[in-house]
């Protein structure tokens, strides 16, 4: 077995995100299967499957990933599932050139910048707590039945979300356990704990405002009225997205555009004469 991790850092901790890839290993004088599509008389390895699961140790962690549907009395929540549904026409719009869609990953990878930078700060601070104390070892609790979830995102940011949910979970061990034994008083856990969900919620919250509206970068430049609709909806795009010098780091490659050498190029399988 070959194990494989994201963010290497966090895949160690309780409540990370473990991406195993299974039977990758090669075994002396076992010939490769054949598949179908491959050309005849050449052998090729087979599509990679991967499973990915996130698991997590407290009940506040595991709202953040369901959210809460609205009702009549109170309003709806965001959670991750609700954040990858929406990314995910993003993702869709990002890989067809729309300008719109490589903007919103840009505020969606900033977004998980902050939220993740106020709870790992939130969690050094507990952490301090913890370990401040002279004779006393504690470490935050575990649970005695974590909850795993199986992940199919199809895109990197809904990953990243969820790691900073894992992140989230890290923190409400901490602050239950300093809590527990004294060090954090049950006001100061609740205004932590509140504080962290916000940032969270917060960059659940990102996708919102984006359209799927079958826009390219062409369109902007040639102010069409498809682009003057989605600037209506949207506002402008920055210059600097509309000319891909600001992407987000994660963002889908953009379609090659077609060589028009290629358009000219007519490949003929060679005459019996060749």
């Amino acid at each position: 077995m070959l194990p494989l991790t994201i963010y290497p850092a966090a895949a160690t901790d309780q409540g990370a995100i473990a991406l195993s890839q299974q039977d990758t290993d090669i075994v002396p004088g076992l010939r490769t299967q054949r598949h179908a599509e491959s050309p005849a008389g050449e052998d090729q390895p087979g599509a990679l499957r991967a499973v990915v699961t996130l698991t997590l140790e407290t009940r506040q962690a595991q709202r953040m990933v369901k959210g809460r549907p609205g009702t009549a009395d109170k309003p709806a929540i965001m959670g991750l599932i609700g954040f990858a549904n929406r990314l995910r026409v993003i993702w869709q719009g990002a890989r067809a050139d729309d300008p719109y869609a490589d903007w919103w990953l840009v505020k969606i990878h900033d977004a998980l910048d902050v939220a993740d930078q106020v709870v790992q700060a939130s969690l050094d601070a507990v952490q301090t707590r913890l370990t401040g104390i002279e004779a006393i070892s504690a470490a935050p609790g575990v649970s005695v039945r974590p909850i795993r979830t199986p992940l199919r995102f199809s895109n990197p940011y809904a990953y990243r979300a969820a790691h900073l949910v894992a992140h989230y979970d890290r923190l409400v061990r901490g602050v239950l356990t300093a809590k527990h034994i004294g060090v954090m008083t049950r006001d100061d856990a609740a205004r932590v704990l509140a504080f962290g969900g916000r940032q969270l919620r917060r960059a659940f919250l990102s996708p919102l405002g984006y359209r799927l509206m079958g826009i390219t970068r062409a369109d902007v430049s040639q102010r069409t009225a498809r682009y003057s609709k989605a600037q209506a909806s949207m506002g402008e795009v920055p210059a600097d997205v509309v000319s891909s010098a600001l992407r987000a780091p994660h963002a889908p490659d953009h379609p090659m555009p077609a060589s028009r050498f290629a358009q000219h190029l007519h490949l003929q399988p060679p005459t019996a004469n060749a």
